[in-house]
């Protein structure tokens, strides 16, 4: 009994001594490890008679607590030392600003949809909306496209399987321009509205995906000629683009809901190997491309749409926002709008309290 007292004092004056944690842990293993001494002791209590170990067991029993007792207690002191010390040596200066909490944006098509309601507001138009699962009448015969139309196809056009009340067969929206007819219907002339929201066509490449984004406008009034369509499209593009040297070509074209109609084409110049747009497009290292469709509303549209194409008349025009978006903030790949990579969103989002408005800039970015 001499030598485990020894032993014990020496292990308790160790544990005191020791001033890591490592050191601490290889003085448990040499005492309570498997090859431990206080281990060693409890081992041989099975080789004791009863006698001795009502004699000896309190005294190795003691031990291990004792040394359990020292190891946990010097332990404790140890971790606390060095948590004062990581306390000292990582004071945190209160003067200086809370770091910037993670921050969600806004992304390029709301951005885009957002500048877009902020410039037509300014030029007063309102913002109108309707469903995007439409039926056949609103999203093709109202508008002059009769049955024989391509458009109509299986492989252009999602189709419901199930039909409306009246027997009309229903479909995602092609377009936006059901919207014009809801809203002429609705409210009659004079009227000028635009009308953003999502379409959806079976196409899928990296310029074209089922489901993308349009915004169209339309005006119905009294007197009303292709000089008001020009105007008002060059005074957007000037205001989205947010430049002064914006040139249009105006190219006789068809369809179906506008006559004349014509395509819009802006002139852009190549920088760094991407168009930006500006200029003559007939300018030397310069070119067109083609932004917009167009043209005064055909008569039998304004019929559908309730009114008197005696009496009224009227321009409207169409655009996709993600290709918008693509020309103003160099966007190279438009099925990049639909992958969902925050990283992609990070690089090109717009911050949550960054409202376009004309004043302060629409195209402003964090």
């Amino acid at each position: 009994m001499e030598q485990l007292d020894q032993q014990q004092a020496e292990t308790l004056g160790a544990i005191a001594d020791a001033t890591t944690l490592d050191a601490l842990e290889a003085i448990r293993v040499s005492a309570l490890g498997k090859q431990g001494w206080v281990s060693a002791l409890l081992k041989t209590m099975g080789q004791l008679s009863p006698e001795e170990r009502q004699a000896k067991g309190p005294q190795i029993h003691g031990a291990r607590e004792a040394v359990t007792t020292a190891l946990a207690a010097r332990k404790a002191a140890l971790e606390s030392a060095a948590l004062d010390a990581r306390l000292a040596a990582e004071a945190v200066d209160l003067s200086l600003p809370a770091p910037e909490s993670p921050r969600g944006s806004v992304h390029p098509v709301s951005q885009v949809m957002d500048e877009l309601a902020e410039i037509f507001a300014d030029m007063g138009f309102a913002v109108a909306s309707g469903p995007e699962i439409e039926d056949d009448w609103h999203n093709f015969t109202a508008l002059n496209m009769p049955e024989t139309h391509p458009a109509r196809a299986m492989h252009d056009t999602f189709y419901f399987p199930d039909k409306d009340g009246q027997g009309r067969d229903m479909l995602l929206r092609t377009h936006t321009s059901p919207v014009q007819i809801r809203a002429m219907l609705k409210d009659g002339a004079p009227l000028r509205i635009i009308a953003p929201g999502r379409v959806y066509r079976s196409d899928s490449d990296a310029t074209h995906t089922p489901m993308f984004h349009q915004i169209e406008g339309l005006v119905i009034d009294k007197g009303i000629h292709l000089g008001h369509l020009k105007w008002t499209l060059e005074t957007f593009l000037k205001a989205f683009f947010e430049r002064h040297d914006i040139v249009l070509r105006l190219r006789p074209s068809y369809f179906p809901f506008t006559e004349p109609s014509v395509e819009v084409d802006v002139g852009y110049t190549l920088v760094n190997g991407k168009r930006v747009v500006g200029g003559s497009g007939d300018a030397p290292g310069g070119g067109w491309m083609e932004v917009l469709g167009s043209g005064m509303v055909n008569r039998k549209v304004i019929e559908f749409g309730g009114l008197d194409p005696d009496e009224w008349q009227g321009f409207a025009f169409g655009t996709g926002v993600d290709r918008l978006a693509m020309l103003k903030y160099g966007l190279d790949d438009l099925r990049a709008f639909f992958d969902g990579d925050a990283r992609w969103l990070g690089h090109y989002g717009f911050g949550a309290l960054d409202v376009p408005t004309l004043s302060g800039g629409v195209g402003v970015k964090p």
